[in-house]
């Protein structure tokens, strides 16, 4: 903590220090200064990031930023399946569809609330703790982001070490008059009402915005009723030209029944039945930022946001699995007490990103630099005993049998530089140093009336990874390659015993590896926009669990002891085209844009070395085998990911048509084919999927939008989970449809 108030007061001397910098320049300023004119344009998604931008270097990286506005989609319930149908190798778990959570990974990740990414919301942490839980329960509602930012793996040496890279959603600003307003309502299927309101703008030094977000619905699936609400406030000043200060604060709260999993019985003889009538989750979450934008001298650049978060994840309800019925009780005549787990997450951190311009030669380079300090608290009670009510009630009898309590500290600090060797050519090398200590304390469960406590154990590291990126320019193209180092350091869950009986290593490393791209991107003759790309991501380290004899005894019984067992290999092909065909016959003019757009994913992920372990007999004649998983497939990973499109847009309207095929995923690193009886192993197939999306603009300040989803009505699941929201297999939503009507003022 008091590296972080330390911290601080760099913060505030940094602003002051700013203050009269530029106050002075002013002083002696004597060039008559214009008004800022601004030009809309209506650019092709998704973009890529400049060279330089934000006081971060992309030069080198494979990025995509997604402009929401430029889109046809069904951003109401957070579509991830349409809105990042432009970006390939995008894996999403679509398990229920009131769009509260995104869930997406890249490459042959595990799309788990997005932990593989380093999420961000305007450039600040929104995951629960990045090193320790990297979940992400909280995303915004897309009606009010303006871009969504994706870096590959290219991205861990500026914005933090995940393998997958950096996910960031930049909301909106009204920064063109004193005040805007805006508006979007919606019904859909099952019950969807979605109000989105927002009022913003600019009136001399100071600007602000402010949104709601209100969703409400029952769901496809039978016990799938939701309630949500989203609230941002943001006020910034203007110093100067080159100075700004703002703050802002986000807050969410919802509840959400959790229809439960199904055993492939279940789901082949009715997939909208459930069997979890008392299951619900929420999450109210609060992050808020104080964010420095300044130009200190001609040449360098500062960025420092102070950040926090405290947010919660609660969940109660009956955790069996699906072939055990949650029924009254003939002898007690009610229903069986339901499990409360909570978390409680206190995160404070401050980041400083900078870029500082300078000649070498006659060419211009660019050093980016900056530091981090972070501090995580999560406070974990699980498995209270809930009531036998059916609501959302957290309400238990006694205490908690585990309480635990997680620590974070993190110290960062990277550094790079984009050497210009020619006007085409630039290198950029890099390094990050990361400090990690992660501590875990408290009570394990409870036996017999007396709590046994957790040994209290501090884990410290420190990393450093190192990468470079190299980009020519051909005209309007370019060809990029990157090499970059990550790592995942070692998460609560590994160092937390599932049971008493279970050893952890002392010696558990933190998974590492590293990210390598090599493409072609750019366009074309003024109608072809593309970007092709070879990838190779070495994932070391991963944690898993063997059985070992007690005291090394075959006589004795056998304990789990969790410890770095193997290495996985993803690697593939990925690549985006779009082809306006109206444009190239030159009747663009006359007839509008007709887009065609493709984006092709191969992926072959799979184990290189994993040792696992079986049991047979009984002590004292137990029987330990060992094998390895090496050449299975990675859980969660399709070989194929591809997305195909076609968009018309003329004057006021325009529509997009889309289909989303992906391969079959095995749901454990077995690569069990067959089902088991509760549904949680077992191959899913692939699938294939249509979307239709369409606008209408009039009067320059209204439209009406509207969809159908999954038009073809497909049967489909891309989850299987072995505990919440499941267990079990999850069904996707079948058709759907929504109709909304805006206002922009």
């Amino acid at each position: 903590m008091k590296l972080i108030f330390s911290f601080s007061f760099l913060f505030v001397s940094s602003f002051i220090f700013a203050q009269e910098d530029l106050f002075d320049l002013a002083l002696n300023d004597t060039v008559k200064k214009l008004s800022t004119v601004t030009i809309i344009v209506k650019q092709q998604t998704p973009e890529r990031s400049h060279e330089v931008e934000n006081n971060a270097l992309f030069s080198g990286k494979k990025n995509e930023v997604i402009r929401l506005a430029n889109l046809n989609a069904n951003v109401t319930t957070n579509n991830a399946r349409e809105v990042f149908s432009k970006v390939p190798g995008v894996s999403i778990w679509e398990n229920e569809g009131s769009g509260i959570q995104i869930n997406v990974g890249v490459r042959g990740l595990s799309p788990n609330r997005s932990w593989e990414l380093n999420t961000r919301q305007n450039g600040y942490d929104i995951s629960s703790d990045i090193f320790g839980y990297p979940e992400a329960y909280y995303n915004p509602p897309l009606e009010a982001v303006d871009a969504i930012q994706l870096v590959r793996g290219g991205a861990s040496l500026q914005f933090g070490s995940q393998f997958g890279g950096m996910l960031n959603y930049v909301l909106k600003r009204e920064s063109q008059k004193p005040f805007s307003f805006e508006s979007q309502n919606t019904l859909g299927s099952y019950g969807l009402i979605s109000s989105y309101n927002a009022i913003g703008g600019t009136k001399n030094k100071f600007s602000y915005y402010v949104y709601n977000h209100y969703r409400v619905g029952k769901g496809w699936r039978e016990n799938s009723d939701y309630e949500v609400r989203n609230s941002h406030a943001y006020i910034g000043y203007q110093f100067t030209s080159n100075t700004k200060l703002s703050l802002e604060y986000t807050n969410m709260d919802y509840e959400m029944q959790q229809a439960g999993g199904l055993t492939d019985v279940q789901f082949k003889d009715n997939p909208r039945q459930s069997l979890r009538e008392r299951n619900w989750f929420g999450t109210p979450w609060n992050v808020a930022a104080l964010i420095l934008d300044t130009k200190l001298t001609a040449h360098l650049t500062l960025n420092t946001k102070l950040f926090g978060l405290m947010g919660e994840r609660n969940s109660v309800g009956f955790t069996a699995t699906p072939d055990k019925a949650d029924a009254i009780d003939g002898t007690t005549t009610d229903y069986a007490n339901r499990q409360v787990d909570r978390d409680f997450y206190k995160n404070l951190g401050i980041e400083t990103r900078s870029i500082y311009s300078y000649k070498l030669g006659k060419q211009d380079q660019n050093l980016a630099f900056g530091m981090r300090l972070y501090q995580a608290n999560t406070t974990r009670k699980q498995q209270g005993k809930g009531t036998t009510a059916a609501n959302f009630d957290l309400a238990i009898d006694g205490r908690f049998s585990r309480d635990l309590d997680f620590q974070t500290n993190n110290i960062a600090c990277f550094a790079e530089n984009q050497f210009k060797i020619t006007n085409n050519l630039s290198v950029t090398p890099g390094i990050r140093y990361e400090s990690i200590k992660s501590s875990i304390d408290g009570r394990f469960s409870i036996t017999n009336g007396n709590d046994v406590n957790v040994t209290p154990e501090t884990l410290s590291r420190n990393k450093i990874l190192a990468g470079i990126g190299i980009e020519y320019k051909i005209k309007k193209t370019n060809f990029y390659t990157n090499f970059s180092q990550a790592f995942r350091p070692v998460l609560f869950s590994d160092i937390t015993p599932p049971a008493t009986t279970d050893v952890i290593d002392k010696d558990l490393k933190d998974a590492d590896g590293f990210n390598f791209d090599f493409g072609y991107r750019g366009n074309l003759l003024g109608w072809i926009s593309f970007d092709v790309s070879y990838f190779y991501l070495n994932y070391n380290n991963r944690i898993g669990s063997i059985r070992k004899f007690i005291n090394d005894d075959p006589t004795q019984n056998t304990y789990l002891f969790r410890t770095n067992l193997g290495t996985t290999v993803h690697k593939g092909m990925e690549s985006f085209v779009d082809l306006n065909i109206s444009k190239a016959m030159k009747v663009n003019q006359q007839i509008g844009d007709i887009q065609l757009f493709t984006t092709l994913s191969f992926i072959d992920a799979k184990y290189t070395n994993f040792k696992i372990t079986q049991v047979s007999g009984t002590a004292p004649n137990i029987v330990l085998s060992e094998s390895n998983l090496a050449g299975n497939r990675v859980e969660n990973a399709p070989r194929y990911i591809h997305n195909f499109g076609l968009t018309w847009s003329y004057k006021s309207f325009s529509f997009t048509l889309q289909n989303r095929r992906t391969g079959k995923v095995y749901s454990d690193a077995n690569n069990t084919e067959t089902p088991n009886t509760t549904g949680v192993t077992g191959k899913l197939d692939g699938y294939s999927v249509y979307d239709l999306s369409m606008e209408y603009r009039f009067l320059q300040k209204f439209n009406v939008r509207g969809g159908i989803n999954n038009l073809s009505n497909v049967i489909y699941a891309t989850r299987r989970a072995g505990g919440y929201p499941g267990p079990g297999i999850l069904p996707n939503d079948a058709r759907t449809f929504f109709v909304s009507v805006g206002v922009k003022l």
